[in-house]
C-alpha cells in the first residue's frame, strides 16, 4: 500500500460516493477521467492551495486518486482500475450524469482548467 492510498480492496463505496458529493470533488474526477497524471496547479483554476490540499485529501483518503510526489509537484491520477474492479460502471455512470444533468455540468464546469 502506498502511504495515505487505501488497498483496492479497502475502498468502501460509501467513502468514494462521500467524496464525489461535493462538486470540485467532482470537477477533479472529470478532469482526470481522461486519464494520465495532471500537476495539482493544473486540475482546479482560482481555488485555494489549502483548499485544494483539503480536496485532494478526501479524495486520496476515499481512494479515488494516486498522488505521488514529481519534483516540487504532485501529480494525480485517477484510481480507474481499481474502482472499475470495486465498483463496476459507477465511474462511468456518474461521468454521464454529469454530462447529462445541465445543473451539475455548470457547476463543475466553472472550475475547470482553460483548455
Amino acid at each position: 500500500m502506498t502511504p495515505n492510498h487505501p488497498d483496492r480492496n479497502q475502498i468502501r463505496l460509501e467513502n468514494v460516493l462521500s467524496a464525489l458529493g461535493n462538486p470540485l470533488r467532482l470537477t477533479v474526477v472529470r478532469v482526470l477521467a481522461d486519464g494520465g497524471e495532471h500537476a495539482c496547479s493544473a486540475v482546479l483554476q482560482g481555488i485555494p492551495k489549502s483548499t485544494l490540499t483539503h480536496h485532494w485529501r478526501v479524495l486520496r483518503h476515499s481512494g479515488v486518486i494516486w498522488q505521488r510526489p514529481y519534483g516540487r509537484e504532485n501529480l494525480l491520477s485517477l484510481r480507474r482500475e481499481d474502482l472499475d474492479s470495486r465498483f463496476p460502471r459507477l465511474l462511468d455512470a456518474l461521468l454521464s450524469a454529469v454530462q447529462c444533468d445541465a445543473l451539475t455540468q455548470e457547476v463543475t464546469a466553472k472550475n475547470l482548467p482553460q483548455r
